[in-house]
């Protein structure tokens, strides 16, 4: 096999495997940004409820204490401070 032949594989593989891992990239991106259910940054707690029905759900909030209930609407709510919260979830009750 002749040089150029293999330089011209190598380039071919090397941009199919980029265009491939760029693909993964933009497609988890958005998905990643706004999980549904519970998620937390640095500094706050959310619930992100995924409809498209428009349905209010209870969910359970695991803080401090007791835990405690919440109606949520769809998209995202904050739910506190991510230091008091340490997880939510859906009942599988409406409100």
């Amino acid at each position: 096999m002749s040089l150029r032949r293999i330089v011209s594989s190598a380039f071919a593989s090397l941009t199919l495997v980029l265009a491939s891992v760029a693909a993964v990239t933009l497609t988890a991106g958005p998905a990643a940004a706004n999980p549904c259910g519970f998620y937390e940054t640095a500094s706050d707690a959310y619930y992100h409820h995924c409809t498209s029905d428009g349905s209010h759900i209870v969910i359970e909030i695991d803080d401090w204490g007791p835990n405690s209930e919440r109606c949520v609407v769809p998209g995202v709510t904050w739910i506190g401070s991510s230091s008091d919260i340490d997880g939510a979830w859906y009942t599988g009750r409406t409100c």
